[in-house]
């Protein structure tokens, strides 16, 4: 890279605002389109990774190889395109959705997914799994924010509790009975999963139990038929967070389990959830996660249809709900600086206690925790603290009815859409679809054949770059996210550059981000609909 940019990537982060405290609050500039995108965040360094609990029971994260100084002498952006190539697809992950028998008669072709860390360890989680017990499959991208604690327990838990609220009744006592009789119980999920996915061991049997009281409390509601899909993902959203809320409450011998309730509840997680049965797509949003779909309008263009809205200061829809849930003496303290109450940028969350619980109960329950430092644990109440709660985990549910026309489905953290715009997202994988089925297509020859017109033909393809394709759609955006020049071409000087910043620089120029590429079965939607 040239001296040039490097030397205004560490000029402008040397005169980045940094307020000193147990906590820093960033200024970022963000390059987006010819135009930088301040905004402040708040960001609180880990002293060791998500799940740990105590100095001496860490997990391991793999990682990319970063900078760890940002005087300019030690600063270097020498990646191989070899490199590059591997850093970005460590996340890869992809499944093929097949029945017994070979064939896809699934509404969901397959999917591909990604991520790439920016803070360390990486903040994003992401799901997905076939309902086994029901019909359909779903797909979750989690941001968490203040450590990956939450995000972490949301992407291990939410999926199992939309599933227990989808089942029938009879499905609920003949698990209760199992479960009471200490007999297996028939798995409700089919995850699907990348190996380096980490799960809270130590917790799972807790994290049961507390599944289990919640099915045991829909029985108890003796309700025949049970939820609609909307109200069973709105009340799985809100059961989890009242009981991620409920856990750290509750007396704890365990100091491991105590101390991951902790990190959790006092940690925040946006998450965005797709449910996919036949031609039926609905979509919960809690928070600045994003879910969008690709469209291929009859004439051959692509248009872009949002599935969900950002949960923040930005939108007039939040803005107008939280002043109705507030007094009016409270209007102008609601947001300070875009943020709420001068904290947070999205407006719904999971976790985050500091803005659900009074600050008696918050006070009462650090006072007896252990040392809430080591547990990278920020103890601030902000002004203007009157009412709370001031955040909500309750998810926008949105439903879409698939269409033929419908091709692929996006869900992604903010990371990604702070870079790229809906319709270029969709543009993207767009193309990409062309370019694979270039790819695939067979090569056509003129008689007679001779190795000259053969190799020729090599040519041909590999200028047009199909050679070096990312097959991962997923992977592709991400490279686009931060590697695009001004002219939407990626760069590959500005894509090193981007991928060895140092741990404290990286994140003044990039979020973590997560991708979820969600491709259709246009036949079986297009079969429903002359069978129907």
């Amino acid at each position: 890279m040239s001296r040039t940019v490097s030397s205004w990537i560490l000029s402008s982060a040397r005169s980045s605002i940094i307020l000193q405290g147990k906590g820093r609050w960033y200024s970022i500039c963000i390059p987006n389109r010819n135009k930088n995108k301040w905004k402040l965040v708040f960001s609180k360094t880990c002293p060791y990774p998500a799940g740990s609990c105590s100095l001496d029971r860490t997990f391991s994260f793999p990682k990319a190889f970063r900078h760890t100084s940002t005087e300019e002498e030690h600063f270097s952006f020498q990646l191989s395109p070899a490199q590059i190539n591997d850093i970005l697809r460590a996340g890869e992950l992809s499944h093929r959705t097949l029945d017994l028998n070979g064939k896809n008669t699934n509404s969901v072709l397959r999917f591909e997914s990604n991520q790439l860390a920016s803070n360390s360890p990486i903040e994003d989680r992401r799901s997905a799994a076939t309902c086994l017990q029901t019909a359909g499959m779903m797909f979750g991208v989690f941001d968490g924010h203040a450590g990956a604690a939450c995000a972490q327990a949301v992407s291990e838990r939410l999926l199992h509790y939309i599933a227990v609220s989808l089942l029938p009744r009879q499905s609920l006592e003949e698990i209760e009975l199992a479960v009471e009789a200490m007999k297996p119980v028939r798995p409700i999920l089919q995850w699907h999963r990348h190996p380096n996915d980490v799960e809270y061991q130590e917790i799972s049997s807790q994290y049961f139990e507390n599944l289990r009281v919640y099915w045991q409390h829909l029985l108890d509601l003796d309700t025949e038929p049970g939820f609609s899909l909307e109200e069973a993902m709105i009340c799985a959203f809100k059961r989890l967070d009242s009981d991620i809320s409920l856990e750290v409450q509750a007396p704890q011998e365990n100091e491991l389990m105590r101390n991951i309730a902790l990190q959790v509840a006092f940690s925040g997680a946006t998450a965005c959830v797709a449910h996919i049965d036949g031609v039926h797509l609905h979509v919960a949003n809690t928070g600045d996660c994003r879910a969008i779909l690709g469209v291929r309008e009859e004439d051959g263009t692509w248009s872009t249809l949002p599935l969900t809205r950002d949960h923040n200061a930005y939108d007039e829809f939040e803005i107008r709900r939280l002043k109705r849930e507030h007094p009016r003496s409270e209007e102008k303290t609601l947001f300070v600086n875009d943020r709420l109450l001068g904290i947070l940028m999205p407006s719904r969350a999971f976790g985050d206690v500091q803005l659900k619980w009074s600050k008696e109960l918050q006070h009462s329950i650090l006072e007896n925790s252990c040392d809430v430092d080591a547990l990278n644990i920020y103890q601030y109440v902000p002004p203007n603290y009157h009412t709370p709660p001031y955040l909500t985990a309750e998810p926008e549910v949105t439903y879409h009815k698939l269409r033929g026309k419908d091709k692929f489905l996006v869900i992604a953290s903010d990371g990604l859409w702070e870079m790229l715009s809906n319709e270029k997202v969709v543009k993207l994988v767009a193309g990409h679809l062309a370019e694979l089925n270039m790819q695939k297509s067979p090569l056509t020859f003129k008689k007679p054949i001779n190795l000259g017109y053969m190799h020729n033909l090599l040519l041909q393809r590999k200028s047009k770059g199909l050679a070096s394709l990312d097959q991962n759609i997923a992977t592709h955006l991400i490279r686009h996210a931060i590697g695009s020049n001004e002219y939407g071409e990626v760069d590959p000087e500005k894509l090193a550059a981007m991928l060895t910043l140092p741990e404290d620089l990286a994140r003044m120029y990039r979020d973590d981000i997560t991708v979820t590429v969600v491709y259709f079965n246009s036949e079986t939607i297009e079969d429903y609909y002359r069978n129907h």
